[in-house]
């Protein structure tokens, strides 16, 4: 693993709605991002503070998590409350385009992938816990978030996957063969091969992060993958998830009732196709906390974050 080089901040941008939870970036450097109170926005201007714009584009109904922009002016939503959603951007209609799974709700879906085949894939963070008890889920390791795939056309998602430790962020290889999933619970990166010998098989693809991967983000075929990390490895916990399941139930009873502040060590990771970590940024005693997305906007890195009521926008690496 590369030493880590100092995540620099530029400046902060409010935008009117706390948890920006997801961000990323169109064609023109817009970058788009859901709140909590169900808002999806549109920033405009981000590099410049003094001209940042923010535009509602609509309301899902319910809570926004992963976003993923297709090339035909439309948006895949994953909903926490809703499940898998399509918006419009022309006239922000919205529609549900999978609530369930083999007869199951579907709760906590977390990120979506669409590949050039308009096959569909996205997550489910836990099977346990909806978002507002998301660290329950961390505390008990409870080991039930999902991969999911939609068909072109299809209205039933397929279980890929089963067994992730807190299933999150996703983005495909540039050539489509395999997805890469983040496990925030497991601190690792997972790679799910879609085509040749491995077909339908999940493997380890970056193990022992130095944080719990959030969102991934790619911004074009031949750019590295982007990984949030939503806060440091915590040693008590790695110990507590070697614990027996009724410990780990009881310390996440506790936790979930706790009061929770996020850590001031912020960072993200860029990988590559091989699993080889081409960037690693980070900040300690950071004012911006708990990154659970990145992306690339106009020539920076533009965070969002589960917590903040705004986005970061920070320096680039230099490209290797």
């Amino acid at each position: 693993m590369n030493r880590p080089t100092a995540l620099v901040p530029r400046h902060y941008v409010a935008i009117g709605g706390r948890g920006p939870e997801d961000v990323v970036a169109d064609a023109r450097g817009r970058v788009l991002t859901g709140v909590q109170d169900g808002r999806i926005l549109r920033l405009e201007g981000l590099t410049d503070p003094g001209a940042a714009h923010v535009e509602v584009l609509t309301r899902t109904g319910g809570r926004p998590l992963g976003l993923h922009l297709l090339p035909d002016d439309a948006l895949l939503v994953c909903d926490a409350e809703r499940g898998l959603l399509g918006v419009d951007l022309t006239d922000g209609t919205v529609r549900v385009i999978a609530d369930s799974v083999a007869g199951e709700r579907l709760r906590f879906c977390s990120n979506v992938v669409a590949l050039s085949d308009g096959t569909v894939y996205f997550t489910v963070s836990s099977r346990r816990y909806p978002l507002e008890e998301w660290i329950g889920d961390l505390v008990e390791h409870t080991g039930t978030g999902r991969l999911l795939r939609l068909a072109p056309g299809g209205d039933e998602p397929e279980v890929l996957l089963e067994g992730l430790q807190f299933a999150n962020g996703l983005a495909p290889s540039a050539d489509e063969t395999f997805l890469v999933v983040a496990e925030t619970g497991a601190c690792r990166l997972t790679r799910y091969w879609l085509t040749g010998p491995k077909a339908g098989r999940g493997e380890p693809f970056v193990e022992n992060l130095p944080g719990m991967p959030d969102n991934l983000w790619r911004g074009a075929p031949d750019a590295p993958i982007w990984v949030s990390l939503a806060g440091p490895r915590v040693p008590p916990l790695d110990l507590l998830h070697r614990g027996t399941p009724d410990v780990r139930r009881t310390a996440a009873r506790i936790a979930v009732r706790a009061p929770f502040r996020p850590s001031g060590t912020t960072g993200v990771l860029a990988v590559d196709d091989q699993g080889e970590i081409v960037h690693h940024l980070t900040r300690r005693r950071s004012g911006f906390r708990m990154v659970t997305s990145v992306c690339e906007s106009a020539g920076h890195l533009i965070l969002g974050s589960l917590w903040e009521p705004g986005v970061a926008v920070c320096e680039a690496p230099s490209t290797k």
